[in-house]
């Protein structure tokens, strides 16, 4: 393009010197003649004087707006976003919606969306282009990553999530989340299991340790009952020898819980001798 307007520019100039020079002069030609060479003189002029205005005003516009390289659109220069520590350069929105995809994927430490790039893009630099819900989360996560896994659980309810720290001190069982205030088993990580033991607790599916449940397992302690090994269902031994065949085929020691032969059985268990 800037080859083509030089060489409209060189014709002109040429073209214009021609008429200005001193064979083309008004005082060489008759009056009718010196009128049309004026007229076309001013034409050239402001023929000229157009092309370039329009040179100027492309590359006045080329240099305020590029070509976003992720979204492949037209973005002026002000809606830009440069990665730190590299060249590459995106708009803001295409940066922030990549930010935002890397923090969904659990991903703090982001680099240029270019493979193999140094460059890199942390909070502070991204500050001013970030919602704040988002720069946030970033610093709540990079805070999570310092955390050791072993460490870290969360409050059990769902609408609380609160991020604890197991600080590996005393064992304690019943504890109190400083964020919804409310009781939650350490050591099962779930809601407090009022009157049963941990590990009965952790016998249950893991469909299981809802308030109906635990109503359950209570009456089955209180009656005696046990599961069978094989099902889970609850049985209940009525009179007879601890050999108990479930109705699932499974058969157990009604005392112990230790597999029994489905063939035959003497009147007691070989490994509790009940």
């Amino acid at each position: 393009m800037e080859a083509t307007q030089t060489s409209h520019s060189l014709t002109l100039k040429k073209r214009l010197i021609c008429y200005a020079s001193p064979r083309s002069s008004a005082a060489t030609h008759p009056p009718e003649t010196r009128k049309s060479l004026e007229f076309n003189f001013q034409e050239l002029v402001r023929f000229s004087m157009t092309e370039n205005e329009m040179a100027s005003s492309t590359r006045s516009e080329t240099s305020r707006s590029f070509v976003c390289e992720i979204c492949v659109e037209t973005k002026q220069r002000n809606e830009s976003f440069s990665i730190k520590g590299c060249s590459h350069t995106y708009c803001v929105d295409c940066t922030v919606k990549y930010v935002d995809s890397k923090l969904q994927e659990n991903v703090t430490s982001i680099g240029c969306p270019v493979a193999d790039c140094g460059g890199s893009l942390e909070p502070e630099y991204c500050r001013d282009i970030l919602p704040e819900e988002a720069f946030d989360k970033w610093g709540k996560a990079l805070c999570e990553s310092l955390i050791p896994g072993a460490q870290k659980f969360y409050c059990p309810f769902k609408d609380c999530s609160a991020l604890l720290i197991d600080d590996a001190g005393e064992a304690i069982r019943e504890s109190e989340c400083p964020n919804c205030h409310r009781l939650f088993c350490a050591q099962c990580k779930v809601a407090w299991h009022a009157g049963i033991e941990c590990a009965d607790f952790q016998k249950l599916h893991k469909d299981e340790p809802e308030s109906e449940d635990i109503i359950l397992m209570k009456l089955a302690q209180n009656q005696k009952w046990n599961r069978c090994p094989n099902c889970k269902f609850y049985v209940e031994k009525k009179d007879g020898c601890s050999y108990i065949r479930c109705r699932c085929g499974h058969a157990f020691c009604y005392h112990c819980g230790v597999q029994l032969s489905t063939v035959s059985h003497g009147y007691y268990c070989p490994s509790c001798n009940k």
